[in-house]
């Protein structure tokens, strides 16, 4: 059966080693009148310690579940599950699945060479905008970058999606971890 062509960007998905996932959200700021952050875009961190949607390459803090700020507009609190790329607010808090241990289901970009002996491979992300009304990411795993050496994710299985595990075909969706973590041991890491 072919998998459906539904990206949603990286959601999460436990963790390694299926310790407690108490669902913890990092705060990080995110400066006003930056570009549009989905929810369930991949974040890194920026020089001023604010963060900034993740490209293919580099280190990854990751995975937006939402912010809050005050509205510069009507001075009222709000969440939202993306950060607007209008908005002038001064105090807006991201709130980030960060920790270097979180796994993500995501969707590949292939055309169907996705194999099941890619698991332990690593690969690079596709960003993709998001769009409304649900301003949910479409950014997938890049499959063209998938091989042994290092990149962006590491993919550590294949989803029990069954609409979207059927490997060979388009879109199949994979269980993944932040291979090149802002955490990690990575060249920026701790």
């Amino acid at each position: 059966m072919a998998n459906k062509d539904a990206a949603f960007g990286f959601r999460p998905a436990g963790k390694v080693g299926q310790n407690a996932d108490n669902g913890g959200l990092s705060e990080h700021n995110i400066n006003a009148s930056e570009t549009v952050i989905y929810h369930n875009d991949l974040v890194k961190m920026k020089a001023d310690h604010g963060i900034e949607v993740a490209a293919a390459g580099g280190n990854v803090l990751g995975s937006l579940n939402g912010v809050f700020y005050t509205d510069a507009t009507t001075s009222k609190p709000t969440f939202s599950n993306y950060s607007p790329g209008s908005n002038t607010a001064d105090d807006i808090k991201g709130f980030i699945y960060d920790d270097p241990y979180q796994r993500f289901e995501c969707q590949s970009n292939n055309s169907g060479a996705s194999q099941a002996t890619d698991i332990n491979n690593c690969a690079d992300i596709e960003y993709t905008a998001g769009a409304a009304p649900n301003y949910v990411s479409k950014s997938e795993l890049d499959d063209s970058t998938n091989a042994a050496g290092a990149a962006t994710l590491k993919i550590m299985g294949l989803s029990r999606d069954p609409d979207n595990n059927t490997v060979g075909s388009a879109n199949v969706n994979w269980i993944v971890s932040i291979n090149e973590h802002e955490y990690g041991k990575g060249v920026n890491g701790i």
